[in-house]
């Protein structure tokens, strides 16, 4: 079944550029990016399946998870989300990275990540490459484990993590626009209480998990529920692919 538009409208949909075009670096704020968050559930809500996403992601959910890439400055992932699923570089092919250029953005968007011990997934391909540079926000004042990649550390201020200081130490000393988290959950439910996250884009796939998998959110309580606003959805078969904008930010 070809993928469709179901709302706000209904019409056909061009796999190469689902969203249209995704224009985002213009509605950033001056204080810090515009902070898309991109994920796969389970009917029910569960993030992963057997420890990971890859048996909730279907094909067509990761062409469009990885289009979404070609348009932001930088890719934000948890460390443990790198481990999991084994990121490698972020733009791996000349067709990816001409598209990017096309856009005005660098050919390779800068990888981020956030850790409160400097506990980084080293042995992944994404740090063992070379020509990767990946922000690490943190609040430690370790020393960074060796890795092939570039490291640019930035340490915040505090005990606690503090993403919205990372979010705008991104924004003044690297220059970063936008931002496309990909999770995992803990980082998600992390940047929501912080009132970061503008937009959601989020694959509902025809499976339910249950046991002990993760939930779309984990690890932090939100003071209130965050509200959203539905911006479209779209549908290829049993799957469903909506894009929602948080309200408020």
């Amino acid at each position: 079944m070809a993928l469709e538009q179901i709302f706000p409208d209904r019409r056909p949909v061009d796999p190469a550029a689902p969203w249209g075009e995704l224009d985002l670096s213009p509605i950033a704020r001056s204080d810090r990016p515009h902070v898309v968050a991109s994920m796969v559930v389970a009917i029910g809500g569960r993030a992963t399946a057997g420890g990971g996403t890859t048996g909730l992601s279907s094909e067509i959910d990761r062409r469009l998870f990885l289009g979404l890439r070609a348009h932001v400055d930088a890719v934000m992932a948890g460390p443990k989300t790198i481990e999991v699923e084994n990121y490698g570089p972020l733009a791996r092919s000349e067709e990816r990275r001409a598209e990017r250029r096309g856009r005005g953005l660098e050919p390779v968007p800068l990888a981020v990540t956030a850790t409160r011990t400097l506990a980084l997934p080293v042995e992944t391909p994404l740090f063992r490459d070379r020509a990767s540079r990946i922000v690490v926000l943190t609040s430690s004042d370790r020393e960074p484990p060796a890795a092939a990649a570039t490291l640019l550390v930035e340490r915040l201020e505090g005990d606690d993590l503090d993403l919205a200081a990372g979010l705008a130490r991104l924004r003044a000393a690297h220059g970063v626009r936008s931002v496309l988290m990909e999770g995992g959950p803990t980082l998600l439910g992390a940047m929501l209480r912080a009132g970061v996250v503008d937009e959601l884009f989020l694959t509902f796939a025809p499976m339910i998990a249950g046991g002990r998998e993760l939930g779309l959110v984990e690890a932090a309580e939100l003071p209130e529920p965050v509200s959203l606003t539905l911006e479209s959805v779209l549908r290829e078969g049993d799957e469903v692919f909506v894009r929602y904008r948080i309200k408020g930010e």
